[in-house]
């Protein structure tokens, strides 16, 4: 096993630098409060308040005061700056909204066949209740047969009378 430490007493591998390590989970959280930040109308007031500033201080302060030109070429390069940036940490917050959403829907997919299955077995079995209830006698068919030996036995008894009587 090599050990992934260097120590001093190694060189360095020729050709490979060094970058930072970041916490990519960190980075992504940071990124989605920007992007969050950056869609507001709070957000947009404070640019519009900014440039307009701007433009009022180097247009309007003394010559010697101003620290853009007319054409407003530093003013153009910061907002093109920001456009860079705020680009990718815009894709980058809907990347990590897009793998949630994925992952809450296959969870929702996940759920729906449980209960789908959950429903099936339910409705077998209430099925299978049925089945056997066509099987046992109700009350409605008992009282029927009873009602029916009722009259049965009085024709009985009936006649026995009548043939002692005759």
């Amino acid at each position: 096993m090599i050990d992934s430490r260097r120590g001093l007493d190694r060189p360095r591998d020729p050709g490979r630098m060094q970058l930072p390590r970041f916490d990519p989970e960190a980075f992504g959280r940071w990124s989605e409060s920007i992007a969050r930040y950056m869609g507001t109308a709070k957000f947009i007031v404070y640019m519009t308040v900014l440039i307009a500033a701007w433009f009022a201080w180097n247009t309007l302060a003394p010559e010697n005061l101003r620290f853009d030109p007319y054409t407003f070429t530093f003013l153009t390069l910061i907002l093109s700056l920001q456009a860079s940036y705020a680009a990718p940490l815009i894709l980058l917050a809907q990347n990590r909204q897009a793998d949630r959403d994925r992952l809450a829907m296959e969870e929702d997919r996940r759920r729906a066949a449980m209960q789908k299955a959950d429903t099936e077995f339910l409705a077998r079995e209430i099925a299978a209740l049925r089945i056997a209830l066509g099987d046992v006698a109700t009350r409605d068919f008992l009282r029927s047969e009873l009602t029916r030996l009722a009259d049965e036995l009085d024709e009985a008894a009936m006649r026995r009378e009548k043939r002692r009587t005759e």
